[in-house]
């Protein structure tokens, strides 16, 4: 009998991943023998955990918050992509060798696409300067956007994300701060929120998507949430109530996962079957 391809996800917290029901419902459908383990651990404990898992020949895993960043050391190598935007969300076994990689930037760009939002030329802003909003950037202007602006409430952040990218980025990258939104969404086509502010778990989620001026963005605007959970966030209900577009972020959840499946296992991921188990 053929030993299960071994994955995980190491976080802290992770006991509310779907991560698990979404690859593993994805190999049962395909007949391949794959386990996928929750690994709640600590920041202090990262390296020691991940020396443990590599001495065991873990086939793969995920990384999730507040991992992505201080994984990138304790690997063999990391990829271009995944240095530009800073962080590592995907880990897989070359041989005897981890190499790190980020699915969340074409995650993010193929779940867009799925939903019909144009990127080709856009004018597009970020809400955030952290990790999330990084990979969006990436992705983002791969994708072919003709401008990014990046808004945070902590100016020097953005500041520091656009200069640390402007040479991996191919459009034009600028940064504000939050409290000038309404003149940048005036040019925006799509708007990406990037950052905790909107998690069901945060008081204030409620009073960040009413300080934001949705009635400047354009009719024909989109707007994206990276948040899951709740799929429908304070922004995206009030995004809708003004007849825009939106995407919650179930699908660059799932489309991140289907590239990590293919990577670890070789086999195209059935769609259907994990957007299924997302939902459940």
């Amino acid at each position: 009998m053929t030993n299960p391809i071994r994955l995980g996800i190491f976080g802290w917290p992770v006991a509310h991943s779907k991560s698990p029901q979404m690859h593993e419902s994805a190999a049962k459908a395909l007949g391949i023998a794959l386990r996928y383990e929750r690994f709640e651990v600590p920041p202090e404990d990262l390296a020691e955990a991940v020396r443990a898992s590599h001495a065991a020949g873990i086939d793969g895993y995920n990384l999730t918050v507040p991992h992505k960043v201080e994984i990138m050391p304790l690997l063999d190598e990391v990829t271009p992509a995944a240095r530009a935007i800073g962080a590592v969300n995907t880990v897989v076994r070359r041989g005897e060798r981890y190499l790190g990689d980020n699915t969340d930037a074409p995650g993010l760009v193929r779940s867009l696409e799925e939903a019909g939002v144009e990127l080709g030329g856009a004018h597009m802003v970020v809400l955030g300067a952290g990790g999330a909003a990084r990979a969006a950037v990436v992705g983002l202007a791969e994708a072919g956007a003709k401008e990014i602006r990046v808004l945070s409430r902590r100016p020097e952040q953005g500041e520091t994300l656009c200069r640390s990218l402007a040479e991996a980025v191919g459009c034009r990258l600028e940064s504000a701060p939050l409290g000038e939104a309404g003149r940048h969404f005036r040019r925006a086509s799509l708007l990406v929120q990037a950052t905790s502010a909107t998690l069901e778990s945060n008081p204030g989620a409620q009073a960040f998507a009413d300080s934001l001026p949705l009635q400047a963005l354009p009719e024909g605007a989109a707007v994206v949430d990276m948040v899951y959970k709740p799929l429908e966030t304070t922004l995206l209900a009030r995004a809708a109530a003004r007849g825009l577009s939106t995407i919650d972020g179930l699908g660059m959840l799932l489309h991140q996962g289907a590239i990590a499946f293919e990577m670890w296992t070789g086999f195209e991921p059935p769609l259907d079957v994990m957007r299924s188990a997302l939902s459940d």
